[in-house]
């Protein structure tokens, strides 16, 4: 009996080491999850891009923003010069948080007075939010005691003060901030395994050679085999958005209208890739597998569950050649923060222009299956 079954345990050895794909694949995905999960992913939030406003513009101003800039907590990269400009930076999404600094700080320092430096903080990521916030007071309170004890140990209370202030979120429900995103992983997920599977099913079932001898031409069979997934994934996006408006009470700030015409961007994306991955995999196991090795980094590297900022700059580069981080800020953007293709239109044109892209390729792919 043993001999029975250790020959077919040899056999299957033996035809795994000869299914080449399967076997890439079974190496591969615990190779690549090892890496993102070890080397991408940080709960610690650094680097925050920060916007200033020094109405000061003194010594003493300035070496509180130094302040700041000597930390790994925040990146002072832009500067303003009234409420427009910061609104500007943070709606946009280049700066996280802004910093206040009053025209009548240097006076109030000199007179012993407390001086009160505000704090705009964007809540659409609870997040990077919360410990933003936490960082800036502890710098706040440190600087503070650093002017006592160097210049004014008489006096009563410290001479800083932060006055937070918090954008789009108030209460800081990461809600607000995860069911948006799930639109755009649902979609990606959904699209990618759908299409994923449309040749290498037919290759499975025998019957790509009937396609191949129909009057159908190939373009039209593209079209017509990735029209039912469009309307598959709008619904889902319909679904989403009325299950998180009806039962988590989700607000929707933006323009719905502007969201589903610029979600067609994504989904030229994801049926390419899906597409792609069909006319490459021999059965629809390995299209399975193929759809996960590129779903798992649009998972951990898109800023879906951790922002970007916290991560390596390796991680942050290819993040940048993710399409659902584009989408991802277009979602937040619209939905959380109401604002419109004005502070959206190079992600969307990055979007645009990666969906395009794919989905060209994928077609020609797939008439050189067919052919």
């Amino acid at each position: 009996m043993w001999q029975r079954i250790i020959s077919i345990i040899v056999k299957e050895f033996i035809q795994l080491t000869r299914d080449k794909r399967t076997l890439a694949m079974v190496l591969a995905i615990p190779i690549v999850q090892m890496a993102l999960f070890g080397y991408a992913l940080s709960t610690d939030v650094k680097h925050i891009s920060m916007v200033v406003w020094d109405a000061s513009n003194t010594p003493e101003s300035r070496e509180l923003i130094d302040s700041f800039r000597q930390t790994q907590s925040f990146s002072v990269n832009y500067y303003a010069i009234d409420y427009d400009g910061i609104t500007k930076a943070i709606e946009s999404g280049e700066a996280r948080v802004a910093m206040v600094i009053p025209p009548d700080y240097d006076n109030k320092l000199k007179r012993g007075e407390t001086a009160q430096v505000q704090l705009l903080t964007d809540g659409s990521e609870p997040t990077a939010g919360i410990q933003a916030l936490a960082n800036a007071t502890l710098i706040i309170q440190s600087k503070g005691a650093e002017l006592m004890s160097r210049e004014r140990a008489m006096q009563v209370g410290l001479p800083i003060t932060l006055q937070p202030r918090i954008w789009y979120n108030p209460a800081m429900q990461s809600s607000i901030f995860y069911l948006p995103g799930l639109v755009g992983l649902i979609l990606g997920m959904l699209t990618v395994l759908l299409t994923a599977f449309a040749v290498v099913r037919e290759r499975e079932n025998g019957t790509i050679e009937q396609l191949n001898v129909s009057p159908l031409r190939r373009g039209e069979l593209i079209v017509g085999k990735l029209i039912p997934y469009v309307i598959i994934a709008y619904a889902q996006v319909a679904l989403i958005l009325i299950t998180a408006v009806v039962v988590f009470g989700m607000p929707i700030r933006g323009n719905v209208i502007l969201l589903l015409g610029l979600t067609s961007f994504f989904l030229m994306f994801s049926l390419g890739i899906g597409l792609i991955i069909s006319t490459i995999s021999r059965t629809q196991f390995q299209a399975m597998q193929a759809s996960f090795l590129i779903l798992l980094p649009n998972i951990l590297l898109s800023g879906f569950i951790f922002p970007t900022e916290s991560m390596p700059k390796l991680a942050q580069w290819l993040s940048a050649i993710l399409p659902l981080t584009y989408f991802l800020r277009i979602v937040r953007g619209i939905v959380v923060k109401g604002i419109g293709i004005e502070y959206l239109w190079r992600d969307t044109l990055i979007l645009a222009a990666m969906g395009v892209l794919t989905l060209v390729i994928a077609s020609s792919r797939v008439r050189k299956t067919l052919s």
